[in-house]
């Protein structure tokens, strides 16, 4: 035997990789780790003891599939039955639609209430000088909401599928993924922040013909300002929930996304407007202030850029994860000039408490379901590998919503929270005199029939998207949630937009829209 012993071959167990090391090189604590030994012939035809060490990742890996598996006989049985496994953890009761349901509820109406109170702020801050006279301002709104959703999101479903397979168990694993996924978000933020605002003037000069250098600095400061400093205040959050919510016996994936949202949207448009509000007022005496606001923050880049690059966790991300949040910025932008161009209309001043709203409920829903998505297919292998979890190239609605399979269950469950969710909301934004529009019966038909059926699409693109992605060898973690997100902005305004218009042409006068 060598006196540097390589891995001789490995097994599986419940879909990890447990290797087979000889006996003469491990220590007493690995010892008492064994499961049984079995004789293996050496390269000089010597018997060689081996034993199958079980690792504690893995058995964390096993409970967690267990508990998102409707059928634990999902998991994959080894090739070589000749080693006998030891006794397999105790495996908790398996998700139900109730519980599921229960899990997702809280954060669920919390994140909506965040989505109200954003909504409450804009439809005051509408009408500051700001946004009157700098009416791009308006393009940015959804796409740095969208921005907050597209990086906080990913970072929490990859932050919770991390956890569930137990890479964040020990003290030094917890680090370097925080240190890593915070440098990438900043980075992120930050550069994503830049292009939002060049997209802004873009939209806002093109319909106009009008461009004023001015503002488009004021633009590009306010937009990458308030995108650094959200991402770094709603990331940090974002771990403190995944650590306790494990702690606690949570699934992170059902909590994790919808609290990610629940101040994010509040908090980004607290920090637009009022960093707008103030750089607009520097425009007259000092306006140095912009661009130094600008360069400030791009020169913070290069530190990021090299911290998140000592992670490998977080390497692969900064070189090809910048595809998903651009392209979803700029359908963002274009859910942000229909909304410039509906909210500056006096007639659809209405709109601007309701837009946050039906956007952040859209996008809260299907992110917890990208994620749930996302870590199941990671229960069964890596992304790109063919398993009984196989990528469907074409689901059908009914293979969505109604097949016995555990994410067709809480695609029903996330589906049915939207009625009763939305009204609480309207009637909280009600209660609170927000808004131009009086809550009648044909106005509530009208907006909920925006909110089902931007619900209902994106889970189904959700379904598909996640396992296209699986099968092309990309993380769903890193791929899926901005787009997703980046679609409930445009499907949401767009459909929100859409029933103004209509009830604008029939004369809803009940509903006072537009006074």
């Amino acid at each position: 035997m060598s006196s540097k012993p390589e891995q001789k071959e490995t097994h599986q167990a419940n879909g990890a990789v447990l290797p087979i090391v000889p006996v003469d090189c491990l220590t007493g604590s690995d010892r008492g780790q064994l499961v049984e030994p079995s004789d293996f012939l050496g390269p000089d035809g010597d018997g060689v003891e081996v034993v199958v060490l079980e690792s504690r990742a893995n058995a964390k890996g096993v409970r967690e599939e267990d508990a998102l598996l409707e059928n634990g006989s999902q998991s994959n049985e080894s090739d070589d039955t000749s080693t006998d496994r030891g006794p397999e953890p105790a495996s908790p009761l398996k998700e139900t639609s109730f519980s599921i349901g229960l899990q997702v509820l809280f954060p669920f109406l919390l994140a909506g209430f965040g989505t109200v109170a954003a909504g409450m702020v804009l439809d005051i801050v509408q009408h500051w000088d700001v946004f009157k006279y700098v009416t791009e301002v308006f393009i940015l709104v959804p796409a740095l909401l969208g921005l907050k959703g597209n990086l906080e999101m990913t970072l929490a479903s990859r932050l919770s599928t991390a956890a569930n397979i137990g890479q964040m168990d020990t003290p030094k694993e917890l680090w370097r993924m925080i240190t890593g996924n915070m440098a990438l978000i900043q980075v992120q933020a930050t550069v994503v922040g830049f292009l939002a605002s060049i997209a802004a003037v873009i939209f806002g000069w093109i319909p106009d013909g009008h461009f004023s250098i001015d503002h488009a600095v004021l633009l590009c400061a306010s937009s990458v300002a308030t995108a650094f400093i959200a991402s770094l205040v709603l990331g940090m959050i974002m771990i403190g929930v995944i650590i306790g919510s494990r702690k606690m016996g949570i699934n992170p994936d059902n909590v994790a996304t919808p609290i990610a949202a629940s101040l994010g949207d509040l908090i980004t448009l607290a920090l637009l407007s009022g960093i707008s509000w103030g750089l607009y007022k520097e425009l007259e005496s000092k306006a140095y202030v912009n661009p130094l606001v600008c360069a400030f923050f791009i020169a913070l880049l290069p530190i990021w850029i090299i911290i998140a690059k000592k992670n490998a966790a977080t390497r692969e991300v900064l070189y090809s994860g910048w595809e998903p949040v651009i392209i979803a910025m700029a359908i963002s932008s274009v859910g942000g000039l229909i909304l410039d161009r509906t909210v500056s209309d006096p007639n659809f001043a209405g709109m601007a408490v309701f837009t946050p709203v039906i956007n952040g409920v859209g996008g809260n829903l299907v992110a917890v379901q990208a994620s749930r998505i996302s870590t199941y297919l990671h229960m069964s292998g890596m992304p790109g590998e063919s398993s009984e979890t196989a990528p469907r190239k074409c689901p059908s609605p009914c293979s969505t919503f109604f097949s016995s399979d555990v994410n067709s269950r809480s695609a029903r469950v996330l589906f049915l929270l939207v009625v009763p969710g939305h009204l609480v909301f309207l009637y909280t934004i009600s209660s609170m005199q927000g808004g131009h529009t009086t809550l009648t019966l044909i106005f509530i038909v009208f907006y909920m029939t925006a909110a089902l059926l931007q619900v209902l699409i994106l889970l189904y693109i959700a379904d598909w998207m996640v396992h296209w992605m699986w099968g092309r060898d990309l993380d769903p973690d890193n791929f899926s949630i901005p787009y997703l997100t980046a679609l409930g902005d445009l499907i949401g305004t767009g459909l929100l937009a859409l029933s103004f218009h209509i009830l604008w042409l029939i004369g809803d006068r009940d509903s006072d829209v537009g006074d």
